[in-house]
């Protein structure tokens, strides 16, 4: 599940669902869903990878398909705004259409699709066009969370990303435990953190956990990234004990150091 985020952190969601007795279907696409008339339920048709299918009988079925760019009915037609792939609006870096006189930011450009960054853009347009202080969006160090159980939050690029994209070697740092409410409760739920430093000039790149208040810990986590911390930076802080996010500022042996094959410095 959730591709796209760290590999390491992917598997122990997925540890950590399966602990709660959730069975969960990896490589399996939903085929078809219809309505059982003799239980009242749903039937869901599921594809495997290779063409193979069964049938899930179940009380609900809920699915998230992702968004698209809803542009109908806008009289786009009528101007020169032009439109990309999935039908987004085409806008340069300050959000400007072909039409002059037409601007556009938020999931209709499907750049990010997340709440703040379109808040982000849409005042970066009002610098732009009302405060006469043109100013672009900035992508960089978004952070986002999976509000899963215990949650999954992120930063930056992944080790995957790290190693497709960037020049030169990685050091990549991980702690895994059992956070202390669980071990007082019994549960074998696990926590990870996990970061992504450039090994010459130690530049964090990136940083990712699984565990009870990733988010609200990964939010802090992104101002220091977003100001170019570096891992020495991450060392010389305290932390707050007891605490899971002090495992951020103790991580101190490499678990691994990965050469990369990118060609543009990050």
């Amino acid at each position: 599940p959730l591709r796209g985020f760290d590999e390491e952190c992917r598997q122990l969601v997925l540890k950590n669902l399966q602990s709660r007795g959730i069975h969960v279907h990896v490589n399996s696409n939903p085929a078809a869903i219809a309505k059982n008339e003799a239980t009242g339920g749903l039937s869901v048709t599921v594809a495997g990878p290779d063409g193979a299918q069964q049938v899930i009988e179940a009380d609900k079925c809920m699915f998230a398909t992702g968004r698209k760019p809803n542009v109908h009915n806008l009289g786009l037609e009528n101007t020169k705004v032009e439109l990309g792939p999935n039908n987004a609006i085409k806008v340069n870096n300050f959000l400007q259409t072909a039409e002059p006189s037409v601007w556009a930011c938020g999931d209709v450009i499907d750049r990010i699709q997340l709440t703040p960054v379109a808040l982000m853009e849409g005042m970066c347009l009002t610098d732009t066009i009302a405060r006469g202080k043109p100013r672009e969006p900035d992508y960089t160090y978004v952070a986002s969370a999976v509000f899963c159980q215990p949650p999954l939050a992120t930063v930056g690029i992944t080790e995957d990303e790290a190693i497709e994209t960037h020049v030169g070697e990685i050091d990549v740092y991980v702690e895994g435990f059992r956070p202390m409410r669980n071990t007082l409760s019994g549960r074998e739920e696990r926590a990870l953190m996990k970061l992504v430093v450039d090994a010459a000039s130690r530049k964090v790149l990136g940083a990712h956990m699984v565990g009870p208040d990733s988010p609200e810990i990964m939010q802090g986590i992104a101002v220091a990234l977003k100001a170019g911390a570096t891992k020495e930076v991450f060392d010389s802080t305290i932390g707050i004990h007891p605490s899971s996010a002090e495992e951020f500022v103790t991580m101190r042996t490499v678990a691994r150091r990965v050469q990369c094959k990118g060609t543009a410095k990050m």
